[in-house]
């Protein structure tokens, strides 16, 4: 059985990883569709830029209190970073670290990867 401090880390790290994903969120107010910016990890806030409210309308960045979100749909999943992972460490075998609280792989301590691209220099980076 999980201990209380597991299961609340697993929680932190999947609200961690809609960081930067489109999500759509149902709240008291509307329901809004946008990238996710930033979130406060206490009450889980979030600001979304990109916003495009069920209305029609739309906002360059909005704030939503936590406390009014009743669900949080992700609409943008990306590549499954811990697939790749696997992947890369039959290439590089102990040379893959995977950070997951920030979604980046390094390889050869040399080289970046995250959704955004790949970050670095050499053969490994080509």
């Amino acid at each position: 059985m999980l201990s209380s401090a597991i299961a609340s880390k697993r929680f932190s790290d999947e609200f961690a990883s809609i960081m930067e994903r489109v999500v759509k969120v149902v709240a008291a107010s509307g329901v809004y569709t946008g990238r996710v910016l930033a979130y406060n990890p206490n009450d889980y806030s979030l600001w979304l830029a990109d916003v495009k409210e069920s209305s029609g309308a739309s906002y360059a960045k909005l704030f939503i209190a936590g406390h009014s979100i009743n669900r949080i749909e992700v609409l943008e999943t990306g590549p499954d970073m811990s697939a790749l992972v696997e992947r890369l460490n039959r290439l590089f075998p102990n040379l893959v670290v995977y950070h997951k609280e920030s979604d980046t792989i390094v390889v050869m301590d040399r080289v970046r990867v995250t959704r955004e691209g790949v970050f670095g220099e050499g053969p490994a980076a080509d």
